[in-house]
């Protein structure tokens, strides 16, 4: 099964079962907010209810459109104390979707010229090792062999003592710059949030901008995704679910967590409408130059039997986009071009691991069973 790649894979971790018991979720059907063919949206309830009673989540909704069929469903809970409803039109927190949205900024710069992917990271960050051969196509792509700074026991102490602290970016590549390569640059794939870190402040550095204001005007103001932002704190627009999480065998609600801590790798909030959009645009490149569309996965490296990691996104069996892991929340967000469909999936647990991933490959195991997302 292809990795959702945790924001932090040093300490989310799966839990046993009894410890997933203690939380007490539960994950019943709410009804339909947009139209499906019958047979098609019963099926669909009953993969995605039967995921969610297996791995009990206790929320999740999901959104699948395709030429022939429209499917929208929230279900189970979004507080697992107040038994409140899961909602279709909640925010979230979207992890890794967030490195999407940094990555599409610096190739933005890099069509008007500004950068190159080739170019040395040295040439606008100082003080990484090698810096003068890992290249921001390597950033990028996976392939820098930096080690990733939440996967630093050091970092993980600091965190957890604190979850509420706010992180500056300096702070948290001062937890992995010290360390040596794992491995020389270009040479493997190994998901390393140190990169979209350092992409970040690329971003900054040749915009003149702060990240969040440049991402605002150049692709959230231009696309209408009027419900996704770029928090500065760990305040969470309503209406919003609350997050589940399991460190270290305690049950944790992470949803007033700060997201400074993942900063250009996570830290954005949206919604399912606006991640559709998010999804179509992201998947066809349409946002990029003809030559930059055509070099997102030329240099790709597998993460998977079928998974391959380019530029800022992956492809898994023909879907191409991201999914995210932050505690207590998990999401998949992704299109498949050549059928012309697009699926978002949003819950509101990270236990146990890939939860996410786990209710898209059953969604997709129905409306497309040639591309079964894994």
């Amino acid at each position: 099964m292809m990795s959702a790649w945790p924001l932090v894979p040093g300490f989310v971790r799966a839990a046993t079962g009894a410890v997933i018991a203690a939380i007490t979720f539960v994950a019943a059907s709410a009804c339909a907010t947009a139209p499906a063919a019958p047979p098609i949206a019963a099926q669909l309830d009953d993969a995605v209810g039967k995921v969610m009673a297996d791995l009990s989540i206790p929320g999740a909704v999901v959104g699948f459109w395709g030429p022939d069929v429209t499917y929208v469903r929230a279900f189970g809970v979004a507080d697992t104390a107040t038994r409140a409803p899961m909602q279709a039109d909640m925010y979230t927190r979207i992890g890794s979707l967030t490195k999407t949205f940094t990555i599409t900024a610096l190739l933005t710069l890099i069509d008007q010229g500004k950068a190159g992917l080739d170019d040395p990271i040295s040439m606008y960050v100082a003080d990484v090792p090698s810096g003068d051969t890992i290249t921001l196509r390597h950033l990028a792509q996976m392939q820098s062999g930096l080690v990733t700074y939440d996967g630093v026991p050091e970092f993980e102490a600091a965190f957890l003592a604190d979850p509420q602290r706010t992180f500056t970016p300096q702070q948290l590549l001062g937890y992995a710059l010290d360390k040596p390569l794992q491995f020389p640059p270009g040479t493997q794939y190994d998901y390393c949030n140190t990169n979209t870190v350092l992409l970040g402040l690329v971003v900054e550095k040749l915009s003149g901008q702060s990240l969040a204001d440049y991402v605002r005007q150049h692709i959230l103001v231009p696309l209408k995704l009027t419900h996704t932002s770029i928090p500065t704190s760990p305040a969470f627009p309503e209406p919003h679910p609350q997050g589940y999480t399991v460190l270290d065998g305690t049950p944790r609600v992470t949803t007033d967590w700060n997201p400074s801590w993942a900063w250009s790798n996570g830290n954005m909030i949206s919604t399912l409408d606006d991640m559709r959009v998010w999804a179509q645009k992201l998947s066809s490149g349409e946002l990029l130059s003809e030559n930059l569309r055509d070099e997102r996965f030329r240099t790709a490296l597998p993460m998977s039997e079928n998974a391959k990691y380019g530029v800022g996104a992956f492809d898994t069996n023909g879907w191409i986009g991201h999914s995210g892991i932050t505690p207590g929340f998990e999401t998949v967000v992704v299109g498949l071009p050549e059928a012309q469909s697009t699926l978002v999936v949003f819950v509101n647990t990270d236990v146990p691991h890939e939860v996410g991933t786990a209710v898209a490959t059953a969604v997709t195991g129905v409306v497309t069973p040639d591309n079964v997302y894994r």
